[in-house]
């Protein structure tokens, strides 16, 4: 059929998106922020039996949280005001288990306020998380419980200004405290919190919010099946408004879905959602941001990017600085549009590009009138190279050519081609295309972050299964074990460890716990699972998988075995033999004397240094003088 790239007849191509919808695409990039008594623990998920006296920030300041999200090209924020551990971040007059009762401000503050009035001050749209799944109330899987989750939401929304959006997660039941019961509670999440009302009192109180939620009565946005940061190649602005919804349909939506229902893409900027020290060194590099924004943005999505708060009360200042710069990578990518001084000839479904000269370009973008519907399903990208044709494809995707849907935004990657013409032809649509743009850009090279120096991985091990779902990972030579790291199964929930023990052991007699616990999250989010511990003699690691998501046998894709670099021997000063030469990255491992835990510390170097005679070597904290045993590495001499 003959395609019109800019028709002349807006007709409708049901569902079309709702004024709300259209304004949160535009909007395209903000901001999600996980803190709660959970930074404190050190845990993704709170139990709900947590002291809220813990939560005493010596330094929060909502409105570094404001700027540095605006800096980062965030639109908006969304945050946290209660996660599944139940603790909430204003002082809720229907539950004790909130700031009110913790020592910060004396039990006068409330972050929930502090970050609204932030987000006013620098221009941001503001929006709350509330999570319906909550481990500390006695009532929770009760009726009376549902009662209390739509009061607590009531005061949000009627007492912290307008909201654009209010997260519901999809964690739902389980085991929990629940007021000293300490059990496990299972909910029907398709009944029972009743969600048509929940949805009419939101639209009643706050008419311009949207609704995420996952659950069968469909909410105004879609989770996009993964926390990883991508969206499907293919992805459709719709979907069914009843029924639950399988993963294809989350990544990819249903191209003739009755309900405008865009998927939001939401990935944190380090690995975990709240703040871990020792995810210091894994900040997504500049190169991965970019990476997520091309698979979320530019397949017709928004991103939503997690800035966990760390313990001090502020964005850490490796995840700000990161931030900011993606930013301006963002911006220099797409501050010059080659299309612009070029001739754009539009016949039929084809539109042809005619540069002034021949232009060098790795980026393509389209955009559609999505008031009108999302209408292309498939379109070609040609380059003429010295009066030839040659096909571009999508270099992000595994299959195919990648070329399919469009709708707010498609950017198209590729190798640098230098051409005279580009040729965009649609060749397959639902309707009649309304095309509102094309656009050609040099997105300039990247250089990669350097990885962190200061561990390595135990490369020469192997593995084997014993009885009741353990794992035994035995390492060729002994060595100094500092963690162990888990990725898990990536294709199926099968075999997946949600509940772990790790021990140690030098002779298969004596075993050593190293640490036992619950990677939280694990099975919506499943990546490399970090646990780490004091420095520890060892020449088999046993892992049990004391509880698994799904099958009787445990199962991984990968396991790593973190271990000391090279070190000199511990010794009790700090004043070290001249001739010692320290690299960028190294780290100075220490353990510090009287400490409850005896956990040792990494200081990271912040620039090449040889030691002197009599050189102290000093962190934030304290100078070396101060600590028990000291290593270093690695080095040369």
């Amino acid at each position: 059929m003959a395609l019109a790239i800019n028709a002349q007849t807006h007709t409708p191509c049901d569902p079309v998106p709702t004024e709300n919808q259209l304004r949160w695409q535009k909007m395209e990039m903000y901001a999600f922020i996980h803190y709660s008594l959970n930074t404190y623990t050190d845990q993704e998920w709170g139990f709900g039996n947590e002291d809220p006296k813990l939560f005493n920030p010596s330094n929060l300041d909502c409105r570094q949280w404001a700027r540095v999200c605006k800096q980062a090209g965030m639109k908006g924020i969304i945050f946290t005001a209660k996660h599944h551990c139940g603790f909430c971040m204003w002082p809720s007059k229907y539950t004790e288990y909130s700031v009110k009762n913790s020592p910060w401000k004396n039990g006068k503050g409330d972050v929930v306020r502090e970050l609204a009035e932030a987000c006013k001050e620098e221009g941001l749209e503001y929006a709350v998380y509330l999570s319906p799944w909550d481990r500390n109330h006695p009532e929770y899987g009760k009726p009376a419980y549902v009662t209390y989750f739509r009061n607590q939401l009531r005061e949000l929304l009627t007492e912290y200004g307008d909201m654009f959006e209010v997260w519901f997660d999809g964690a739902n039941g389980g085991d929990g405290w629940y007021g000293g019961a300490n059990e496990v509670r299972k909910i029907d999440r398709t009944t029972y919190y009743q969600w048509p009302e929940t949805y009419r009192m939101i639209r009643e109180l706050q008419p311009k919010c949207l609704i995420w939620n996952d659950g069968s009565d469909r909410g105004d946005l879609r989770w996009v099946g993964t926390e990883a940061g991508f969206i499907g190649e293919t992805n459709w602005s719709l979907l069914n408004d009843k029924g639950d919804v399988p993963y294809e349909q989350l990544h990819y939506g249903l191209e003739n879905g009755n309900v405008w229902c865009p998927g939001e893409t939401n990935t944190s900027i380090r690995p975990g959602w709240f703040y871990h020290e020792t995810e210091n060194e894994n900040v997504k590099s500049l190169s991965k941001l970019m990476d997520t924004y091309y698979k979320s943005v530019g397949r017709n999505s928004c991103l939503l990017l997690n800035f966990p708060i760390a313990p001090n009360g502020r964005i850490h200042p490796t995840d700000s600085l990161r931030g900011i710069a993606f930013n301006k990578m963002i911006h220099e990518v797409f501050k010059t549009d080659l299309a612009k001084k070029a001739k754009k000839k539009t016949q039929g479904n084809e539109t042809i590009i005619t540069f002034k000269e021949p232009s060098t370009f790795n980026r393509f973008v389209a955009e559609e009138d999505i008031r009108y519907g999302q209408r292309v399903k498939k379109f070609s990208l040609e380059a003429e190279v010295d009066g030839k044709w040659v096909s571009l494809k999508d270099e992000l995707v595994d299959k195919g050519d990648g070329l399919t849907t469009i709708g707010h935004r498609r950017i198209i990657c590729f190798p640098k081609v230098t051409a005279t013409r580009l040729r965009f032809t649609i060749t397959d649509a639902k309707c009649e295309p309304i095309i509102k743009r094309t656009s050609v850009y040099l997105a300039p090279d990247i250089t990669q972050d350097t990885p962190d120096a200061g561990e390595k991985h135990a490369s020469d091990y192997y593995i084997f299964f014993g009885a009741d779902k353990t794992m035994f990972v035995t390492l060729n030579d002994e060595a100094t074990v500092t963690g162990f790291r888990y990725l898990p199964p990536q294709d199926s929930r099968e075999g997946l460890v949600t509940h772990y023990r790790i021990s140690a052991t030098t002779d298969w007699k004596t075993w050593e716990t190293l640490g036992e616990g619950e990677f939280s999250n694990i099975v919506n989010n499943p990546i490399w699972q970090t646990v780490r511990c004091k420095p520890t003699r060892a020449k088999v690691i046993r892992v049990e998988g004391l509880r698994l998501a799904q099958g009787d046998r445990m199962g991984y894709s990968d396991v790593e075995v973190l271990t000391l670099p090279m070190s000199i021997p511990a010794q009790r000063k700090t004043s070290f033999e001249t001739g010692w030469k320290f690299h960028r990255n190294g780290v100075i491992n220490a353990e510090m004397p009287d400490c409850d835990d005896s956990s040792w510390r990494t200081v990271t170097l912040p620039h090449d240094f040889s030691i002197e005679p009599s050189m102290t070597i000093r962190d934030s904290r304290a100078t070396l003088e101060e600590w028990d045993n000291v290593q270093v590495g690695p080095f040369t001499r």
